[in-house]
C-alpha cells in the first residue's frame, strides 16, 4: 500500500483471479451476465497493467532512472500517457458494456436462457466480496497516494462490486421463483440484470474520459491559470516588469507551466543568480509536486517571444 505501483500490482492479481473464476463458474452455470463480469475484469485488468507501466516509467523518468534510447525519445517525460491510458480504459469500459447490453436484448427477445441459479448465486457471494474488499484496499492505500491511476482502479472494483450486487439480487428472485407460478420469469432473469447493469455502468467511465480528453487536448484549468496569472501580476509589480505572459495545462499527474515576463527595454543588468533568484521566488509561489511539475521561466523585452 505504500506505492502506487505496489497498489496496481495487487489489484492486477486479484482481477485476473476473479475473472477467470467469472468464466469458469459463467459457463458451468449458462450466464452470460456471469461471463459478461469475467471478461468485464479482464479488460480492466488488461488497462491495469498498461497503468502499471506508464506509471513506472513516469516514477523513473522523475527520479531520472530511464537510459538508452527509450528515453532519448521522450526527453519531456512520459506524462502524457497516463491521460491516454486513462482515456482508452473508458472507452473500452464503455464499449463492452455496450456490447454486452446489445446481446443481453437479443437474448430477450429469443426467449432468455436457461440458469443453474445456485452456481451463479455461490458466484456472486464470492465476487461481492473480493469486490468491495479490493475497492477498500485501494481506497485506504490512495488517501496518501493520491493517484488518478488508484482513484479509476477503485472505481473499477466498486462497479464490478455494483455489477455483482445487482446479480446476486436477480439470481435470488430467479431462484425463487422456479417451481412456482412465476417459472416463466426464470429464463429472462439473465439478460434482464444484464441489460439493466449495462445501462447503469456505461455512464460511469464518461467523468474520466471526458478529463483525460481535457489532458490530451491541454486545456488550461481554470484554477491552475488563475493562480499562475496572480503569481505573475504579483511578481510584474514587485520587480518593476511590464507584464507577463502564462501558459498552463494540467497532463495525468502533472502540471505544464510556461510563464514569461515582459522586462522595459533598457533597464539595468543584472546578474544570472539574480534572475535565478526570481525563478526560484516564483517557483516556490506555485509550489505544488515539483517532481511532477514542468515550469520554465523567462525574461524578455522583446513581447513577441512570449507570444
Amino acid at each position: 500500500m505504500r506505492t502506487e505501483q505496489g497498489v496496481l500490482r495487487m489489484s492486477i492479481a486479484a482481477t485476473v483471479a476473479v475473472a477467470a473464476f467469472g468464466i469458469v463458474f459463467g459457463l458451468l452455470s449458462g450466464s452470460f451476465s456471469i461471463v459478461f463480469d469475467g471478461i468485464y475484469a479482464l479488460a480492466d485488468a488488461g488497462m491495469t497493467v498498461l497503468a502499471l507501466w506508464v506509471s513506472v516509467l513516469i516514477v523513473r523518468s522523475v527520479q531520472g532512472a530511464p537510459k538508452g534510447r527509450f528515453a532519448r525519445r521522450f526527453t519531456m517525460g512520459f506524462w502524457h500517457l497516463e491521460p491516454m491510458v486513462l482515456g482508452l480504459n473508458g472507452v473500452l469500459l464503455i464499449a463492452v458494456s455496450i456490447y454486452a447490453f446489445i446481446n443481453a436484448i437479443a437474448s430477450i427477445l429469443n426467449g432468455g436462457r436457461e440458469l443453474e441459479f445456485g452456481l451463479a448465486i455461490v458466484y456472486a457471494c464470492v465476487t461481492l466480496v473480493a469486490c468491495f474488499g479490493m475497492a477498500v484496499y485501494g481506497w485506504r492505500a490512495n488517501r496518501s497516494l493520491r493517484s488518478d491511476f488508484v482513484a479509476l482502479d477503485v472505481k473499477a472494483w466498486l462497479m464490478s462490486g455494483s455489477i455483482t450486487v445487482a446479480l446476486l439480487i436477480a439470481f435470488l428472485i430467479g431462484y425463487a421463483v422456479q417451481g412456482t407460478a412465476h417459472d416463466w420469469i426464470a429464463p429472462y432473469v439473465d439478460p434482464a440484470v444484464l441489460a439493466l447493469v449495462c445501462l447503469v455502468i456505461i455512464p460511469m467511465p464518461v467523468g474520466t474520459v471526458r478529463q483525460a480528453m481535457a489532458d490530451v487536448l491541454l486545456l488550461a484549468p481554470s484554477d491552475l491559470q488563475e493562480m499562475v496569472d496572480r503569481i505573475g501580476v504579483e511578481t510584474v509589480a514587485r520587480h518593476g516588469f511590464l507584464s507577463h505572459r502564462s501558459y498552463v495545462a494540467r497532463v495525468g499527474r502533472a502540471r505544464q507551466i510556461e510563464l514569461y515576463f515582459i522586462v522595459p527595454r533598457g533597464m539595468a543588468a543584472k546578474r544570472i543568480e539574480d534572475w535565478d533568484a526570481i525563478r526560484d521566488e516564483v517557483g516556490e509561489a506555485v509550489g505544488g509536486d515539483i517532481d511532477n511539475r514542468w515550469l520554465t521561466i523567462a525574461f524578455t523585452a522583446d513581447p513577441e517571444w512570449a507570444e
